[in-house]
């Protein structure tokens, strides 16, 4: 069906004019994939705007990192539909984490909407750095099966937000993949230097929620974890550099597999990718569980 913008500020959600048009259209069981962008983003202004760049179908062009979400995620096709989510996102790294919970509660409003109008759409959301931050408050305060499915890019959130958001009606519906890498850290360490932290002991989500049962962690710099995907069809290269925020997008194969979660026809893909997974070995010198613990 194409992409539609829905936007976020303090005076509330722009866009939804066309949105019970838009998903009236869609067929019985369909679905829709909310897009929900991370820092220094901000929809208001045409160089930062996340709608020429990651959210757009077809990116302004001149940057690396402006891969099209929408048209890899095959958002463009008749039985489904993208929502790109901004709110502006520019401005020192704390003002803005803060910031973010309000955005969540706004997301809310939009997941709300749309189980109201349609309680059969498969609503799923995929959010990258900060955007996990709205979406998991979002995903608290959403309706009850108000979201299906939830993919996390380098999430910038604690682990403690994450158990709340997790134990909410919406939460205990939902599947949540926390895709993570070492190639991050150095950006789990700048959150954690300027974002408050619930308590001294919290952890941001590279630590993982191993424990809960609808979360998987998806480890790409763990060789079992991509042995892992490999068996279910998915071949994803080690990573290409030592630092990189945004290669939960930009490494080779992942978005094939990110369609397959966000698919409604893919019943049993979750299962077998968290029975996977969970399987594997995890080596204390580089495993999925312990390597990014220390942060």
């Amino acid at each position: 069906m194409g992409v539609m913008t829905v936007n976020w500020s303090q005076a509330g959600l722009t866009g939804l004019g066309g949105l019970r048009d838009a998903i009236a259209a869609l067929p019985l069981a369909g679905a829709v994939t909310v897009m929900v962008h991370g820092y220094r983003f901000d929809p208001d202004d045409p160089q930062r705007s996340p709608h020429n760049h990651i959210l757009a179908l077809r990116p302004r062009p001149g940057c690396w990192k402006a891969i099209s979400w929408p048209r890899h995620l095959h958002l463009d096709r008749p039985d489904r539909l993208g929502i790109a989510f901004g709110w502006p996102a520019t401005g020192r790294l704390g003002p803005v984490a803060a910031r973010a919970f309000r955005v969540g509660e706004g997301l809310a409003v939009l997941l709300g909407e749309i189980a109201k109008a349609r309680p059969d759409l498969h609503v799923c959301l995929i959010a990258h750095s900060l955007g996990a931050r709205v979406a998991l408050r979002a995903l608290q305060l959403a309706p009850t099966h108000g979201v299906h499915h939830m993919i996390l890019l380098s999430g910038a959130e604690y682990r403690g937000h994450a158990r709340t958001a997790l134990a909410s009606p919406a939460g205990r519906g939902a599947h949540v993949i926390n895709v993570r890498s070492t190639e991050n850290l150095p950006f789990d360490l700048a959150f954690r230097a300027s974002v408050v932290a619930p308590n001294l002991t919290s952890l941001p989500l590279s630590a993982g929620l191993a424990d809960a049962p609808n979360w998987t962690d998806l480890s790409l710099h763990c060789g079992h974890t991509r042995a892992a995907l490999n068996r279910l069809g998915h071949r994803i290269p080690a990573p290409a550099t030592r630092f990189c925020h945004w290669s939960g997008y930009l490494r080779p194969g992942l978005f094939p597999l990110y369609r397959r979660l966000l698919d409604p026809s893919e019943t049993r893909l979750i299962a077998a990718l968290r029975e996977a997974v969970t399987r594997t070995a995890r080596p204390a010198n580089g495993g999925a569980t312990t390597a990014l613990s220390p942060l």
